[in-house]
């Protein structure tokens, strides 16, 4: 197959070849030779720089911050552990507490529950 020239006969292909795309429209447009015809504009470079560093600030606002969120969140998962582990020594506390527990621990060192009834010592007030 041989390579042979094809007219231009969509609209697409058209327009490409009159030179007004949009791209050289853009040019036209927003060109920068304007800006630099009469030399380097120095009076500019003060704004120039403060666009940077509030750019900067910007993106080092947004690192910090990212930072924190991840920081939080690890927090916010160790006192969910803690609280968790809390819990279960809480509910260990409790049993072990119980008098039942407490006489078989000290069984062993030859202690007795007491079976007498506690007697109330009254004092009078007055003397």
């Amino acid at each position: 197959m041989e390579n042979s020239y094809k007219a231009p006969d969509s609209k697409k292909e058209k327009k490409a070849s009159s030179g007004k795309s949009i791209f050289s429209f853009m040019d036209e447009k927003f060109s920068v030779e304007k800006v630099f015809e009469t030399g380097l504009p120095i009076h500019y470079v003060p704004y120039v720089l403060y666009v940077a560093f509030v750019g900067v600030l910007y993106i080092g606002n947004s690192h910090y911050s990212d930072r924190v969120s991840r920081e939080f969140d690890r927090l916010k998962k160790e006192v969910e552990d803690l609280r968790a582990d809390y819990t279960t020594l809480k509910a260990d506390y409790m049993y072990e507490s119980k008098q039942s527990e407490v006489e078989k621990k000290v069984k062993g060192m030859g202690l007795e529950e007491g079976t007498v009834p506690p007697k109330k010592i009254e004092v009078d007030k007055e003397k």
